[in-house]
This record gives C-alpha cells, structure tokens and sequence, in this order.
C-alpha cells in the first residue's frame, strides 16, 4: 500500500496522469491520493479581495476562508484531477475528509492560526472500501472538526493529512510529490536523512516553508510506524532511487 501526497504545482504537470496510473495499473488496490492546491486557494484568496498568510509552510485561515478552501480546493481541484484521471482510464473517486467524516481534526495549539487543525482521527473502513472496488480515492485534506457540533471544518494541512492516512492504513511507503527532486542540502539533493538529520535541517533554515512540513509530516509518519518516506517530484513516482528517503536512522536503512 502507498500513499502519495501531490502538491499543487506538481498538478500542473502533463506527465502527472500518466505516472499515477502506471502506479495504479501496477497494483490496483493499493495506492490512495491526498492532493494540494495551494496556489488555487491563494488565487480565488485574492480574488476574493483576501492576502493569503503562511506560518511555517501552513496556511492562515479564518472562518471565512474555509468555504474558499472548499471551492478551490474540494471542489475545482479535486474534481479536476479526478476527471483527467479517469479519463487515462484509472478508476478515480474525488471526496474530501469532510465526506462520512474521513478525516477529523482539532483546532492547533496556535491560536494565531486560525481555523488551522492536525489531524486526529481517520476513518479507514470506507477508504478500504472503495479500494476492494477497486477505486483510487483522490482525497481533499479538509476536515472535520471534532470538537464542533455544527458540521464546521478545519483547514488541515495535506502533508499531515497523508501522513495520517498512511499511518493508519498502514501502508509501505508515503511518497511527497512536490515541484522540486527534493530535500536539497548544499544545493545538491539529500539521497538520506535520518530523523535527527532532517530535523536539524529543519532547524538550520534548509528545509523551509512547503518543505519544512513535508519533512516535518514524514517525521511525524516514521514516528508512528511508517517505514519508509521519500520526498521527491514527479519522477520519483516511478524511480524508487529518485528523491529524498526520510529514515529513523541511518543503521535501519
């Protein structure tokens, strides 16, 4: 089982399609979708006369944003990528953590957030459901929120969203799709770094913004018993070598 988390740029990729199906094809059954679209968001933000706000690679949102996030980012995107993928004849199913409460969050610590959760909960039994189909469940991050009783969501960051997923299916490996070959160290892409590398990656301004919280999501994945994460783009969908593997230590790799 591999959970692959795509980023939004990484979406606008013509060769995207065709790489997850080939994975697709290869073991059906076995791979779940959490996507981003985090310049869509900003864009209908600006749009919508909003500037968009980031601490630490996360998103700034307020009450207001969270119906923004559930056009662009639930809706145009998802729906989007669902219909290229089944169109390249990958049986692709579009749902949001929202839908029969896939994906439950609680407000972070940081008040100063906003309306910003970490994942606390993931309901599997229809995700394996639907991959008994077999369907490839293309997930929206946006979640529930488990301390509202009035259907209110959270904005939940995707790389914590698949990493949560990928602890609880238990899956093989989590794979972070981004613009870029990797964690680069020295201008040069980092081929390994174990927990406490990364993490002084993190701390040393090397891993920043987007990258810092895919680096922090894998962590937080190896933590709980995933045993095997790569950061990579595009290519490292089918080139197991390709990108950055994340490891709890050097001597387990």
């Amino acid at each position: 089982m591999r959970v692959v988390k795509i980023g939004g740029r990484a979406q606008d990729d013509a060769r995207l399609v065709a790489a997850v199906a080939a994975l697709w094809h290869a073991a059906p059954g076995a791979l779940c979708v959490v996507h981003g679209g985090g310049d869509e968001i900003s864009a209908l933000q600006r749009a919508l006369g909003v500037q968009p706000a980031f601490i630490s690679g996360r998103r700034v949102t307020d009450g207001g944003d969270i119906e923004t996030i559930r056009m662009a980012l639930s809706g145009a995107a998802n729906k989007r990528l669902v219909a290229r993928l089944t169109a390249a004849g990958v049986p692709a199913l579009g749902l949001s953590g929202e839908d029969a409460g896939l994906f439950g969050a609680r407000a972070g610590v940081d008040a100063g957030m906003g309306r910003v959760g970490e994942p606390a909960w993931v309901d599997v039994r229809l995700i394996r459901h639907l991959l008994a189909g077999p369907y490839l469940p293309v997930l929206s991050p946006l979640s529930r929120d488990l301390d509202a009783t009035d259907g209110s969501a959270l904005n939940v960051n995707g790389d914590d969203a698949a990493a949560a997923l990928a602890v609880a299916l238990g899956a093989e490996e989590l794979i972070f799709v981004a613009d870029v070959p990797g964690v680069l160290v020295d201008g040069d892409v980092a081929p390994l770094l174990d927990v406490d590398e990364a993490t002084a990656a993190i701390a040393a301004g090397t891993a920043t913004g987007g990258m810092s919280a895919k680096v922090q999501a894998g962590i937080a994945a190896l933590e709980r018993g995933v045993p095997r994460v790569r950061i990579g783009d595009l290519d490292a969908l089918l080139d197991s070598v390709r990108g950055t593997v994340l490891a709890p230590s050097r001597s387990l790799v």
